[in-house]
């Protein structure tokens, strides 16, 4: 793994333009700086972004049977999470949701997606098939309940809140740069 920039992650989406429809948000469950493969962008507790690619088309194994064509994000946090008023004893921090939520506005400019639900999903909302797109069978917090990475940002939040939450930030941030996304 190296760090990388935000010119790193700006060059490295131009490069996939036209051959990434999706991104994912997950959460590692392991500790804010515990960094992993699967993801095309680790971002670790103090906000820092590390990866083990410069190709963000390289198929990396984050989402059951979605990661042709997408991007996997992984916020370094959630060691020991049990659900929407547990996110364990390293939830997510300011660091890390300022960076994922710039980093989605980024991605959505560079590759020309919308930032909406077919096109940006927690693994929360992908596990539950929330974009209309029936892949497998449901594996989320509306079904098995799995994977729930997101489905709520904060501890108390209201269920099934997170994927809208981190959306709208990241539009926000690209308002912030002239840019609707």
């Amino acid at each position: 793994m190296w760090k990388i920039t935000d010119d790193d992650v700006q060059r490295m989406a131009l490069d996939a333009q036209g051959k990434i429809n999706k991104i994912y948000i997950h959460w590692t469950a392991g500790h804010y700086n515990q960094t992993f493969g699967d993801y095309h962008i680790n971002i670790t507790g103090d906000g820092s972004m590390y990866t083990d690619t410069d190709d963000f088309t390289e198929v990396k194994n984050h989402t059951y049977r979605r990661n042709t064509g997408a991007i996997g994000i992984g916020v370094c946090c959630a060691y020991g999470a049990t659900g929407q008023n547990n996110l364990g004893s390293e939830p997510p921090t300011q660091a890390q949701l300022t960076q994922v939520t710039r980093v989605i506005a980024m991605l959505c400019i560079d590759l020309g997606l919308p930032d909406d639900i077919q096109h940006v999903l927690t693994h929360a909302e992908a596990a539950d098939n929330k974009d209309g797109w029936y892949a497998h069978e449901p594996y989320g917090p509306d079904s098995t309940v799995e994977r729930w990475d997101f489905d709520v940002v904060h501890e108390g939040d209201e269920p099934r809140s997170g994927g809208a939450w981190l959306r709208g930030t990241a539009r926000w941030h690209g308002a912030q740069w002239g840019s609707s996304i």
